[in-house]
């Protein structure tokens, strides 16, 4: 009789390992990829490609992929959820970030070089840090933070911004992603009506969800209570 239940204790054991997450087995404990949660909302990591304020990869983005702490994960899929009946959809830009890649970006600043028209129009590169656009510490590195815009489901391009990512597809914000500059803090004016509007909305559906936003970067948010507040992670960002 013992050994008939041993037996059937270690079939269910095998069960449920044949239907364990087989996309998560290689992230530390606690974390999930975006897409394994809600593989509705859209995805355009930059750092993982050259269209970014570097201008090339970050160090240890691998591959172009949103990997978040499962609470933020779940969190962020009910805030998809709540705009998805107003036929909208959450874009992120950026999820949990290396640590190695905060480094690179603090390393790069110390390059020098003249302001980009294209990502920080009116600020040196050396002083990035210093006027608080480049973080030597991120919030991103403790995986409960992501960089997010709206768009339509319907993809109808919004107008292309004069600072921050090109072609994202979003809606008006007044500005696009990373634009290092005044202009990116969310109560900045004066501003379109429609960008207003538009950062008005962001910021009430994120905080519906439990995020709060970072006021100098109306795209960043962080969740509340996330799970390690504390604690930095370096793991790269892979595929599978």
């Amino acid at each position: 009789m013992r050994q008939a239940i041993q037996r059937i204790a270690f079939c269910a054991l095998l069960s449920a390992a044949d239907t364990a997450p087989v996309h998560s087995a290689d992230l530390p404990a606690g974390f999930v990829r975006l897409a394994d949660i809600d593989p509705t909302i859209r995805q355009d990591v930059r750092y993982a490609r050259t269209d970014n304020f570097l201008r090339r990869k970050a160090a240890g983005y691998d591959a172009a992929v949103c990997i978040l702490t499962g609470r933020a994960a779940e969190a962020l899929s009910g805030v998809q959820k709540a705009i998805a009946a107003k036929g909208l959809t959450l874009v992120v830009f950026d999820c949990y970030r290396p640590a190695r890649a905060v480094s690179d970006m603090g390393e790069w600043t110390r390059e020098g070089g003249p302001p980009d028209p294209q990502w920080y129009p009116a600020v040196k590169r050396k002083d990035l840090i210093a006027k608080g656009y480049v973080g030597e510490l991120s919030t991103h590195s403790r995986g409960s933070t992501v960089d997010v815009a709206i768009a339509r489901v319907d993809r109808n391009t919004a107008p292309k911004q004069a600072c921050g990512a090109p072609d994202a597809d979003t809606l008006d914000f007044g500005t696009g992603f990373d634009c290092f500059d005044p202009m990116s803090e969310t109560a900045h004016r004066p501003l379109a009506w429609e960008a207003t509007a538009n950062r008005k909305r962001l910021v009430e559906a994120m905080r519906a969800g439990g995020f709060r936003n970072y006021a100098r970067e109306w795209w960043h948010f962080t969740l509340e209570n996330e799970p390690f507040p504390k604690q930095r992670f370096d793991f790269p960002l892979t595929a599978d």
